[in-house]
């Protein structure tokens, strides 16, 4: 089951990855990231890594490390959590995910654009942040430390 969750009250206006991280815990730590379809306010090791290959591919150490030191206003993102043994090769063999203008954020069932991840994280439009994850413990940890954050399926079911 894919559990989806939407925060639309920010209080920065933009996705806080290093106050997400902080509220999951060592949770992005267990994980290898792929980080694809970046925009944000400043140009980075993350958005230099993405010109040149399309993608940023990091371990959940260094991407928690990276977090802790740069204060990046997220307008739009893909982060891609996927178990440590699964390879690259093998995630690259799937369409690289996206968040600009993706349409099936708005869609029910709930699903994650990559077939191999167990969480994907998505800062969209700098004003909300999508969080999608095949485990129920990570869902809650996201849901209490954005306590006004709420369901997207119902979400998504509202006229």
């Amino acid at each position: 089951m894919i559990y989806g969750m939407i925060d639309e009250r920010n209080e920065k206006s933009y996705t806080d990855m290093n106050k997400l991280f902080g509220v999951l815990r060592d949770a992005p730590k267990r994980y290898n990231w792929l980080i694809t379809d970046c925009a944000c306010n400043v140009c980075n090791d993350i958005w230099d890594r993405q010109d040149e290959q399309g993608y940023c591919w990091m371990s959940g150490e260094e991407l928690t490390d990276y977090m802790k030191t740069h204060d990046i206003q997220w307008l739009f993102a893909v982060f891609s959590g996927f178990e440590k043994d699964i390879s690259l090769e093998d995630i690259l063999k799937y369409p690289l995910p996206y968040a600009d203008e993706n349409p099936d954020f708005w869609q029910n069932p709930i699903k994650m654009q990559h077939p191999l991840a167990t969480v994907e994280i998505v800062p969209w439009d700098a004003c909300l942040t999508l969080f999608f994850s095949k485990d129920k413990e990570l869902t809650e940890a996201f849901r209490n430390g954005y306590p006004q954050s709420e369901d997207l399926y119902l979400y998504n079911e509202k006229p």
